[in-house]
């Protein structure tokens, strides 16, 4: 059988992803992998489809209970005969799994790593008595102190080489930068092997980042629109996920608190449960998620600011496996960076101290980020990506933006004139000509000293950053992180390259690029049924029986008969054979009641992607919602009025307003009385105009969001911000 067949009839594929086939094909010719996959890439078919394919047993190292029990009950269903050994069975279980081993009944056995080389641990001598074919490590990271997850016990796994010298080993992560990938491949002690980092980017994933106040409104207000979907929620401390779940329950949604410190009862009745479907929401610390295989979550959100891009990165990509849109959001304060700050300090060991702060500062820098947050995710991981994704929370707003040459032109100058020696926080009060002495004499003898002095620090900040995302500066891996020009900056300091900015006013939010597909609810919801009534007889999550992907496929496509079943995702020869005819009835039912046929004809395969212009070309931004309310607005409506004319809160229409404002086509005294603007002007020149929420507290209760961006927006088109 070859590999492709194989996928075929056990998985239900009919191609691979991503770097898949190569990787596969390695492992047959005995080579060593290190694999990189972004979480739902399918890194775990790299090593199932092979077991498939050899003779002899493949043993998989994975650090959670959770993960093994999921993957050998999706496993099993698909008719490949696995099992796992761990500290949950009894002696009686492992026995009888003793005895299937022996008698090669078993293709993938899942261990713990800690289980392979404890003192009193028979079970190495054991697997050395079998025909063990492959040897894989799941979440390889785990291995490398500089990774955001270490675990001492991964160490001991260097010895697996020793043990099976003539074994290949294929190591497996989804998150790794440079340091943890050169970690991975000395410890494990890999012979030759061969390297496959695939695309980071989950495309099905919106990215947004949101200024953090009265956070509980605004989880209310992100999950109001999401009451029947699975999600995770992130916290920082085990209090926060138990209050948290409390205070959700009140409010009606399934939802349960999850972390390390609970009886493990506890904790492996809550994953199940949400695994069935049983629980909605899980409220949780990190402890949670690792190797979770759950396809249908549809939402990530983080309560906290994550310590590092590796973890954050990895804990979003546990949504929207199966394929489908799905989100990630994050409330931001930066009083949580402060708080973190403490918990990133290593004790006696500044070197990886100073790793994990700048691990940190990444972090803050992508929260604080005014440029498309996909590229600079995928930049993190060494991958290059066009800004203008199209589905982050930047890329889906319209800004206004100025000619911004000249204020380049100072910051690239300040840079230079400082001999690219120091870092952001020094350039801003060297631009401003700050009087403070921590700015050398020297300095303040340069033209440059004091030529922004006209401009916020907020303001020089967010430009710098810009500037910075945009590739005019970079930014220095040191532990004073030092800013320093780049071959673009000099095209912009000799006046040929113009450089336009993003003013701070948001105009409009679009809807993500990835739209679902236009499917037959009523059948989706009678196929959900079917599934879950399957899943109880099975006694695994609904999940491992079909994906929402492919349940969604079915209520689009409407197939007619099992040969067109078999163009569904997820249906492979197993399943076909043993679910196919459940499944195809009521399709079949609901296509002759309300006169539908087949439209399998028209599903495009399921891996095909579109091409990067097609994807651009549908990135065009329009801001005919802002000139629309703007009309409304001149034939003499009021705000109020306009608003539920259009569905929208009274504070996006001032913010359409406000863009016309900015362009000089309305006077900021039709939004704001005269006596208002010199108190809100001299709240904006001193705070800065970056985030309105501060500017608001500032003013208090007397003055609006509204009244605020319309003298933000009146300002900026003067020129005096």
């Amino acid at each position: 059988m070859t590999p492709i067949q194989a996928l075929q009839k056990y998985f239900g594929y009919s191609a691979f992803r991503h770097q898949q086939g190569a990787i596969i094909q390695h492992i047959l010719d005995k080579k060593d992998v290190l694999t990189l996959m972004p979480t739902g890439g399918g890194k775990s078919l790299c090593y199932q489809l092979p077991a498939v394919l050899l003779d002899g047993l493949t043993i998989v190292i994975s650090p959670l209970i959770a993960l093994m029990k999921d993957q050998v009950d999706a496993l099993n269903v698909n008719g490949i005969p696995a099992a796992f050994i761990n500290s949950s069975q009894s002696t009686q279980e492992q026995i009888e799994i003793s005895t299937r081993l022996k008698n090669n009944q078993i293709k993938l056995l899942y261990l713990a790593p800690e289980r392979l080389f404890g003192k009193e641990s028979k079970l190495m001598a054991f697997l050395k008595s079998l025909p063990v074919a492959l040897i894989a490590i799941d979440e390889a990271h785990c291995i490398s102190h500089w990774g955001h997850d270490f675990r001492p016990e991964y160490l001991a796994l260097a010895g697996l080489k020793v043990e099976f010298p003539n074994i290949p080993v294929i190591a497996l992560t989804a998150t790794a930068d440079k340091l943890t990938k050169k970690d991975i491949l000395e410890k494990l002690n890999l012979k030759d092997p061969e390297v496959f980092i695939s695309s980071f980017n989950r495309e099905n994933i919106t990215y947004r980042v949101v200024p953090k106040k009265n956070s509980f409104n605004q989880l209310l207000a992100f999950l109001d629109e999401r009451k029947e979907e699975s999600g995770i929620i992130y916290c920082l401390s085990r209090k926060s996920t138990e209050s948290l779940a409390a205070d959700l329950k009140e409010e009606g949604f399934l939802a349960e608190a999850y972390h390390a410190g609970l009886d493990n009862a506890v904790k492996a009745r809550t994953q199940e449960a949400f695994l069935r479907d049983e629980v909605r929401i899980i409220v949780a610390t990190i402890a949670f998620g690792m190797g979770i295989n759950k396809s249908n979550v549809r939402y990530v959100v983080h309560m906290d600011l994550p310590k590092n891009i590796e973890g954050y990165y990895q804990e979003t990509g546990r949504a929207g496996r199966d394929g489908l849109p799905s989100d990630a959001m994050l409330l931001f304060s930066p009083g949580d960076a402060i708080k973190l700050k403490q918990f990133a300090m290593v004790e006696d060991n500044p070197e990886q101290s100073r790793i994990m702060l700048k691990k940190l500062d990444d972090m803050v820098n992508y929260c604080q980020l005014h440029a498309c947050r996909r590229q600079f995710l995928l930049k993190y991981f060494d991958e290059d990506f066009p800004p203008g994704c199209g589905s982050c929370d930047f890329c889906l707003t319209e800004f206004p933006r100025f000619d911004a040459t000249l204020i380049a032109q100072k910051a690239l100058s300040a840079v230079a004139r400082l001999k690219e020696r120091f870092g952001g926080a020094y350039v801003v009060d060297f631009l401003r000509g700050s009087k403070s002495e921590k700015i050398r004499e020297e300095h303040k003898q340069l033209k440059t000293y004091g030529i922004g002095a006209d401009i916020s620090k907020p303001e020089w900040q967010r430009y710098l950053r810009e500037l910075t995302a945009m590739g005019y500066l970079q930014v220095t891996d040191d532990m004073y992180p030092v800013l320093k020009l780049t071959q673009k900056s000099e095209a912009v300091l000799k006046g040929l390259e113009k450089v336009e900015l993003v003013a701070s006013q948001i105009i409009e939010e679009h809807q993500p690029a990835t739209e679902a597909l236009p499917f037959e609810a009523a059948l989706l919801a009678e196929l959900r049924n079917i599934r879950r009534d399957i899943a109880q007889h099975e006694n695994v999550p609904p999940y491992v029986i079909l994906s929402d992907a492919g349940l969604q496929e079915m209520a689009t496509y409407l197939p007619q008969s099992l040969d067109e079943l078999r163009l569904i995702s997820g249906f492979g020869d197993i399943k076909l054979a043993r679910y196919g005819r459940e499944f195809l009835l009521p399709v079949k039912n609901y296509s002759a009641k309300n006169g539908l046929s087949s439209k399998i004809k028209h599903k495009v395969p399921k891996r095909e992607r579109k091409a990067k212009t097609e994807r651009a070309a549908g990135n065009i931004r329009s801001s005919d919602t802002a000139k629309e309310s703007f009309t409304l607005y001149r034939s003499g409506k009021p705000i109020s009025e306009i608003a539920a004319q259009r569905k929208l809160a009274p504070t996006t229409i001032e913010g359409h307003l406000s863009f016309y404002i900015y362009k000089g086509e309305m006077e900021v005294t039709e939004l704001v009385i005269q006596e208002k603007i010199p108190t809100i002007k001299d709240a904006v020149e001193n705070y800065g105009a970056e985030k309105l929420a501060p500017l608001k507290e500032i003013l208090g209760d007397n003055y609006s969001y509204g009244e605020i961006k319309a003298v933000v927006a009146w300002m900026r088109k003067n020129g005096d911000i």
